[in-house]
């Protein structure tokens, strides 16, 4: 049978995101960090004012407007501004490099970039900069230039106000990388977007009184529609720059949050903390980690530390947090829950066919927040969607009941920290180097980072072997935070009938000789 969620009442519309918090108390906090505090009147107001910045640019509705920014408060702003304005939005992961910056705006035909000064150089190294013929938009967190984030919300104009909207247009696109091949822009329209905040706020059981921590990027999507959706229920969003104890620990004693969402590394960052008490965690009542799976030493030392159970929870760009451990009910450690308000879930086997409870299957999700499709990729879309169904790739059981456990990934992405990773384009960065003739790239467990990047390489004839420091800092230029953690040198990369690399191989390869020790 699959797996129902409870049923979900008619999501708040984009157009009216902030109508809660306006009518509950318009002076109240909306959104805050350690530098920076909106009124929820201030929020409508100063995102009203970038919109109206972004349209004088030339931006019109559906055209796509990328953003390369730092963990920033701007960054809902600006999120509301495009949402106000009937732009598409283009969340860029901050760590990328010019070539995946580069590859993001020629798929999306983005026509305008706000972006941190910082990154201009490397902005600069795109080919497909020319292309903005709407320009940069620049951040620097001080002083406005021309043409600055600063500059177009501060400016003294009339305020844009939400207009009406057409539910099936776009109005979000990811990137997220698949097994093979350059990330796909997943589209989101306003119709998926508005199911996607209310699904992730009914799991999250918010109420206004709530303050929420989305410890992790705005460019994600997990911090992207938790932070947007908790504000479409007049909840204080608190942003934090980073991630590390020196940013939480303070925001967790200042700001009091109820409910905190991490990455299973940064948390064991925290509570690993030297200067950590019970006491900074007294104010929450529900802690979210996701995105890899959450090692079974975080939920024993966070418990220990805090009295809390971590409520560990599952999902993807293209449909949201689909699954999470009741809050209210039970929560079963080792499970990423069960279905969400809106979602319906099936296990299956490789024919489509449901599988019984304690069988491992693939996931398939029906939601109204099921991606419209990848941007200009119906092949690529129609691989993946069937018959209304979504399937996920993820492999996972269910228990008698309906609580689910993750078992892996069909498909072959690394995520690391959150962030997913294409083995084909670290392979293709090894290959740049004019001393390596063949490279295989998977993922290995690890307790703090999920999964660690291992590549196996071979040596071209008549080439002296690399030093594996060179050969990693040679990656990193190209592809930063994707190179690999350890290289091992092989005589011969194994390869499948078709002559492909063997990545079922490597991995178990990897497997076998995981112990700790880098190559």
């Amino acid at each position: 049978m699959p797996l129902y969620g409870p049923s979900l009442d008619n999501p708040v519309p984009l157009n009216r995101i902030l109508d809660a918090g306006l009518a509950s108390g318009p002076d109240d906090l909306a959104l805050v960090s350690l530098e920076t505090r909106w009124s929820w009147r201030e929020l409508d107001a100063v995102s009203g004012r970038l919109a109206a910045g972004y349209r004088a640019l030339g931006l019109k509705p559906g055209d796509r407007i990328a953003s390369l920014m730092p963990n920033r408060a701007a960054l809902v702003i600006h999120y509301l501004a495009c949402f106000k304005a009937g732009l598409v939005t283009v969340p860029l992961n901050y760590r990328y490099m010019s070539p995946q910056i580069d590859h993001a705006l020629e798929v999306s035909g983005a026509r305008a970039l706000l972006a941190h000064v910082e990154r201009l150089a490397d902005i600069g190294d795109c080919a497909h900069t020319d292309s903005l013929d709407c320009g940069i938009v620049t951040y620097s967190g001080g002083d406005p230039g021309p043409r600055s984030f600063e500059e177009l919300s501060a400016a003294d104009v009339a305020p844009l106000p939400f207009g009406e909207i057409d539910p099936s247009a776009p109005v979000a696109i990811f990137f997220t990388s698949g097994s093979t091949g350059p990330a796909k822009g997943v589209t989101h329209t306003f119709e998926s977007l508005r199911w996607m905040f209310a699904s992730a706020a009914a799991g999250f059981e918010l109420s206004a009184q709530d303050i929420m921590l989305p410890g992790s990027s705005l460019s994600h999507i997990g911090s992207y529609h938790f932070s947007l959706g908790a504000l479409s229920l007049g909840v204080t969003v608190v942003v934090a720059r980073y991630f590390g104890p020196d940013e939480i620990l303070p925001l967790l004693r200042q700001m009091r949050p109820t409910v905190l969402c991490m990455l299973p590394a940064a948390l064991f960052n925290i509570v690993r903390d030297h200067d950590v008490t019970a006491d900074d965690f007294s104010s929450v009542r529900l802690c979210r980690s996701g995105s890899d799976k959450v090692p079974a030493e975080l939920e024993k030392e966070f418990t220990d530390l805090t009295g809390l159970v971590i409520d560990e929870g599952w999902g993807c760009s293209e449909i949201g947090l689909a699954t999470l451990n009741p809050p209210s009910g039970v929560i079963k450690a080792g499970s990423v829950g069960k279905a969400l308000p809106g979602y319906v879930l099936s296990v299956r086997d490789d024919g489509f066919n449901e599988v019984p409870a304690k069988t491992v299957g693939q996931v398939w999700a029906r939601s109204g927040s099921v991606m419209s499709g990848y941007w200009n990729q119906p092949d690529a879309t129609a691989e993946v969607i069937r018959d209304g169904w979504f399937n996920t790739g993820d492999l996972m059981e269910a228990d008698g009941e309906g609580y689910l456990y993750f078992k892996g990934r069909k498909k072959q992405i690394i995520v690391h920290d959150g962030s997913n990773i294409s083995p084909q384009e670290v392979e293709d960065a090894l290959l740049e180097h004019e001393a390596v003739d063949l490279a295989g790239v998977v993922g290995v467990h690890d307790v703090l980072h999920g999964e660690n990047v291992w590549a196996y390489v071979t040596v071209r004839d008549g080439h002296d072997r690399p030093a594996a420091d060179e050969l990693r800092e040679f990656a990193r230029d190209r592809i930063g935070y994707k190179a690999p953690e350890e290289i091992v040198f092989l005589d011969a990369i194994p390869l499948n009938p078709t002559g492909k690399v063997d990545r079922v191989t490597l991995k178990q390869m990897a497997a076998d000789r995981h112990d700790g020790i880098a190559f």
